[in-house]
């Protein structure tokens, strides 16, 4: 029985084969050639974390600079109060072109951010060279502004400016609109407006790509493929959002007041409100006598027709050349005539004439 046991042993272990060690550099070899494929197919399903720079904040940038520079001109300004008047509007190009190069030169060329952008925590990176070293993390990486792009983005922004700043002046000290001009000054002027609209068209096209994707908001920008990043990963709001909504609020208030009080007539108001007014007839013996646009004494008095108000000549006249329709101040009647005071009927002079 122990020599069967035996027997069989020997011959299970004579059927069982050898397997002889691998080789000591079989794992630097294997790694070497599936160490590519790895790499490549765990890059390939990596995919780019897009970089959302928030909008509000590049527009308060450039807001901010604008604020700057004219709080930088306006200082200059007060050291040239004592000169000969007007003397500086000449050179008022001249003047924000070099305001413009001193913030250029203290910022950008020194791979430092604009005020407006240090204020918003945002810098200028060269997207030349990231699409060069592949895939970006977190939006915080990536060189500054090159020198070629730097010196470019000084020419667009201050010496082309001032170049057309200065050429929009000259053309239009020469005149050279008018019809009586040669035909090379027309030729000129026209190819002018053809620019200055296809810029601005350009410049609309740019501010709608710039709200949908959050890149480039100006032109020289996209061009030079200088964007703006965050400067530093963890930064407070060095303006808060209240004061710039209160900002935003005044400016645009502001603005509508200036563009619709010059569409308002004064006298059509003053009119309306007049008989809501308390001490209207107190008030109306005694200014009888003084002209009710300019208030005060007609030098050369003349009397609306039909109502026989008094008015100064120059306001009367003025006033009915500007609008047909034109109302007395006072009794809001139409005026179909002025007449001279004191006058006879020889002296009435119709709107119409």
């Amino acid at each position: 029985m122990e020599r069967q046991t035996l027997a069989s042993s020997s011959s299970s272990t004579s059927g069982i084969s050898i397997i002889s060690p691998p080789p000591e550099d079989a794992w630097i070899t294997t790694y070497q050639k599936l160490g590519p494929q790895l790499q490549s197919l765990f890059s390939s399903n990596q995919s780019v974390i897009p970089i959302e720079v928030s909008r509000v904040n590049q527009v308060d940038a450039a807001r901010l600079d604008i604020e700057m520079s004219a709080m930088l001109k306006e200082q200059l300004v007060k050291v040239f109060s004592l000169m000969k008047p007007g003397m500086l509007f000449q050179y008022e190009p001249e003047l924000d072109a070099f305001l413009e190069f001193l913030i250029w030169r203290f910022s950008i060329w020194v791979d430092k951010p604009t005020p407006g952008n240090a204020l918003m925590n945002l810098r200028y990176r060269d997207e030349h060279a990231i699409e060069a070293r592949g895939k970006v993390r977190t939006g915080l990486e990536g060189p500054g502004l090159t020198i070629v792009q730097k010196i470019w983005y000084c020419i667009a922004t201050v010496g082309g400016q001032y170049i057309w700043a200065r050429l929009q002046s000259f053309s239009a000290f020469r005149r050279w609109g008018d019809t009586e001009q040669r035909s090379l000054a027309r030729r000129a002027w026209f190819l002018m407006q053809r620019i200055e609209g296809f810029y601005k068209a350009a410049s609309f096209g740019n501010l709608l790509l710039f709200l949908l994707t959050g890149r480039y908001r100006s032109l020289i920008e996209r061009v030079l493929r200088a964007r703006l990043v965050y400067g530093s990963p963890n930064m407070n709001r060095a303006v808060s959002f209240e004061y710039m909504n209160r900002q935003l609020v005044w400016n645009e208030f502001s603005e509508m007041l200036l563009l619709l009080l010059p569409l308002l007539n004064s006298s059509s108001l003053k009119n309306f409100l007049r008989p809501f007014s308390k001490d209207n007839s107190s008030n109306l013996e005694g200014d009888e006598a003084l002209c009710p646009i300019c208030q005060a004494t007609p030098t050369t008095p003349f009397l609306a027709i039909p109502c026989q108000h008094r008015y100064c000549y120059y306001c009367l006249r003025t006033r009915c050349s500007a609008t047909m329709s034109f109302r007395c101040s006072r009794c809001n009647e139409p005026v179909v005539a002025v007449q001279r005071h004191g006058g006879s009927v020889d002296h009435i002079v119709t709107q119409k004439e």
